[in-house]
């Protein structure tokens, strides 16, 4: 038996580009960003980033061409693929690539530094107070490749996650992400 996924956090480093081949078929590519911070002896704090070759086919390169910039927050799910190819002086070429079936767009809805107290009073948080350290929101949108992969998928295929994950659970009063006023 063998695995090969990778699930990355990262922030993208150019807008993606986006090629289209016969049929209409999409391709994108883009630079993301994963840094990873530490301490070293001195107490400085070190960070280290990797930047990782991102591919996304079909409806999912058409989705990044609308909604994926540079500097996005982007949740990646896919699998690592290594090709070769013969550079112009005649030399063998490799590059790792992460094709991508699964993009969340993390986005943080940024207030105005104050407190949402109509959002705390619904959801029973005192006013003026917060659960966590952070004040910002976020809102996720997920877009998975349809069942079978991105091989020979000449339909659409990709379509926003519903229930698979775990965003939208814990919203009291059995709303839906959709009525929720932030």
């Amino acid at each position: 038996m063998s695995i090969n996924k990778v699930i990355l956090v990262g922030n993208v480093g150019k807008d993606p580009v986006v090629r289209y081949f016969d049929k209409g078929v999409a391709k994108a590519t883009f630079p993301l960003a994963t840094s990873e911070s530490y301490n070293n002896q001195q107490g400085e704090t070190i960070t280290s980033t990797e930047w990782h070759n991102i591919v996304l086919w079909r409806a999912l390169a058409e989705v990044a061409e609308k909604t994926v910039k540079k500097g996005s927050q982007l949740y990646i799910v896919g699998k690592i693929k290594t090709r070769s190819y013969v550079d112009k002086d005649g030399n063998n070429k490799y590059i790792t690539e992460i094709l991508a079936d699964t993009m969340v767009v993390l986005e943080k809805k940024t207030g105005t530094g104050g407190t949402n107290q109509a959002h705390d009073n619904e959801y029973g948080e005192p006013s003026g107070q917060k659960t966590s350290g952070n004040s910002s929101r976020q809102t996720n949108t997920t877009y998975e490749s349809a069942p079978g992969g991105n091989n020979g998928n000449t339909g659409t295929g990709f379509q926003p996650d519903k229930g698979d994950n775990n965003f939208d659970e814990g919203i009291p009063g059995g709303k839906v992400e959709d009525d929720l006023p932030f």
